[in-house]
């Protein structure tokens, strides 16, 4: 059974920090693409950051230099830390996992190129 649970969502202030996590079961994470995406209220999903098998990364304009991606093979788990956060970031988060692609340099970046996700974990970005 391939899952992923993610976490770490919840309420902040702007300036702020989050840190999110996807947990993944009946796969090995550190073999495929994967990225964190995120989706807000009558907007188009999008992605935010992806990693390729050999580390190579994305990020969108709109939050490099504030976000990093990262994965911990042993743990078989995928992060997301994001610092200074601005209300622009509220969203429901969504990681995801290209599946059976062992993928080299620039990664995939779009919704439809990612096969498994996980559940969403909601970002508020408030005063």
């Amino acid at each position: 059974q391939l899952q992923l649970v993610e976490s770490g969502g919840g309420l902040v202030q702007p300036g702020g920090s989050l840190r999110l996590s996807c947990v993944a079961s009946g796969i090995t994470l550190g073999s495929y693409p994967i990225g964190w995406f995120r989706q807000a209220p009558g907007k188009e999903r999008e992605g935010v950051s992806c990693i390729s098998s050999d580390g190579s990364t994305y990020y969108a304009d709109s939050v490099k230099g504030r976000f990093t991606i990262s994965r911990d093979n042993a743990k078989n788990t995928m992060y997301l830390q994001m610092n200074n956060l601005k209300p622009e970031d509220t969203a429901v988060y969504y990681c995801a996992v290209r599946h059976g692609t062992f993928w080299l340099g620039s990664p995939p970046t779009r919704p439809y190129e990612y096969n498994y996700w996980g559940q969403g974990t909601q970002v508020t970005v408030s005063s």
